[in-house]
């Protein structure tokens, strides 16, 4: 996608601590059943980190935003697919957000960058994620970065009135 030059390229950095409010509101707002499972997030809210969300396991880009304030735009979550030794090798995406003043702007697909050359430089050579089936825009940013359908659950979810397929999706990070 080419940049918008009203918007210029967001950058990508590991989350600190100090990220947690930010990210928290982040992940509040864009909440929507074309991507959650979970129910929408009700007060009072719970920490955005915690034992398994932990700060170094995501990726925050940040861009400046219709004010010219720099801010997180958007984040991802890459942690391993198992804790087994013999799948180390593999990273799993498992959550991706982008504010809504921010779409559009690239920020999805700079953290998809982002996330394989962190997982290439921690040894992976394998990434994975699962979307649901009917969000159509996720699903193609992921084939145009060269995943392809592993696998479906069909009906997996009963969402807003009709079952969702769970879509499996991978990619080699090999050269």
């Amino acid at each position: 996608m080419p940049e918008n030059p009203a918007h210029p390229a967001c950058s990508v950095r590991p989350a600190a601590l100090h990220d947690e409010a930010a990210l928290g509101e982040l992940d509040r707002a864009t909440w929507s059943t074309l991507h959650a499972v979970m129910p929408r997030p009700q007060p009072p809210y719970a920490p955005f980190f915690d034992e398994r969300h932990r700060p170094e396991d995501l990726l925050v880009a940040e861009a400046r935003d219709d004010a010219g304030e720099l801010r997180p735009a958007g984040y991802l979550r890459l942690v391993p697919a198992t804790p087994l030794a013999c799948n180390a090798h593999v990273q799993q995406i498992q959550g991706l957000a982008v504010a809504g003043w921010a779409r559009g702007r690239g920020v999805a697909r700079a953290l998809l960058r982002a996330a394989f050359a962190t997982a290439c430089g921690d040894g992976a050579n394998r990434m994975t994620l699962r979307v649901l089936g009917h969000n159509a825009p996720a699903r193609a940013l992921y084939e145009s970065e060269g995943f392809v359908v592993e696998g479906v659950l069909p009906g997996e979810f009963f969402l807003d009135g009709r079952y969702v397929d769970d879509i499996l999706m991978g990619r080699s990070l090999a050269p």
